[in-house]
């Protein structure tokens, strides 16, 4: 089955964008994942297209009415979960990632204005990730990275998958330094260690590496992988 993202969006001609080049746009025109849009604004009841009104309690900005977005969802071909992309939403991670990956696709609705009329995501149980703690003007980009992270782990898409068992987050740490010619540049040479020849040096050391920048730059992720290999250790001893 080919892996398939939905956008749901009133700029469709946004997409594919970056989507069309390098490896997602090779994966694309060799067939290998799907992509289609569905304009929003197709399914307004009156002349104008509108979408959006103004929201109930006052403030500033409109709000995507329920009515609209309704019709649009169930006029929508995709499948797998429907997601909103929103800044309130759930942090999406790597293995939230490798989880829609491996399904069958995903219906992404692209927000705008100052939301989406909270009825509608009750009625649609639609869930809502965020890419992290900042705003966008609207949905289309944060949807373009979240369909580009899952294209890559698209079985196909890599041509040399085992590269992506030593990417960031991959074993819950953050990618170790990279290096390539010259040998020498500007005075700063390349680590000893990664032109030894002795690969099983040069495996300590990468992870090594990935360790101090977790530690050093994400306490956060440093936390949760230490509590993992605390988990493995102890499992080990009660088998």
């Amino acid at each position: 089955m080919t892996w398939r993202a939905t956008v749901l969006t009133i700029f469709p001609e946004m997409l594919p964008g970056p989507l069309a080049y390098s490896l997602a746009g090779k994966a694309l025109r060799a067939g290998l994942w799907r992509l289609e849009t569905v304009d929003i604004r197709d399914f307004a009841r009156d002349k104008h297209r509108s979408v959006d009104d103004a929201p109930f309690g006052g403030g500033p900005g409109m709000v995507m009415r329920p009515d609209v977005l309704d019709a649009a969802v169930a006029g929508s071909p995709g499948v797998g979960p429907m997601i909103l992309l929103s800044p309130r939403g759930e942090r999406l991670d790597q293995q939230g990632v490798q989880l829609l990956a491996a399904g069958a696709g995903v219906t992404l609705i692209c927000g705008r204005f100052e939301g989406v009329d909270e009825r509608v995501l009750e009625a649609r149980a639609i869930r809502e990730l965020s890419l992290g703690d900042f705003v966008l003007s609207g949905g289309e980009p944060a949807a373009i990275a979240l369909i580009d992270a899952c294209i890559r782990l698209v079985p196909g898409v890599v041509g040399h998958a085992e590269t992506l068992a030593e990417e960031s987050f991959a074993e819950g740490l953050l990618e170790y330094p990279q290096y390539t010619r010259p040998q020498l540049w500007q005075g700063r040479a390349v680590p000893e260690v990664l032109v030894s020849g002795d690969h099983r040096r040069i495996a300590d050391w990468r992870r090594a590496e990935a360790e101090r920048l977790t530690r050093e730059r994400r306490p956060d992720l440093w936390k949760l992988y230490l509590a993992r290999q605390r988990a493995g250790e102890t499992d080990r001893e009660v088998e």
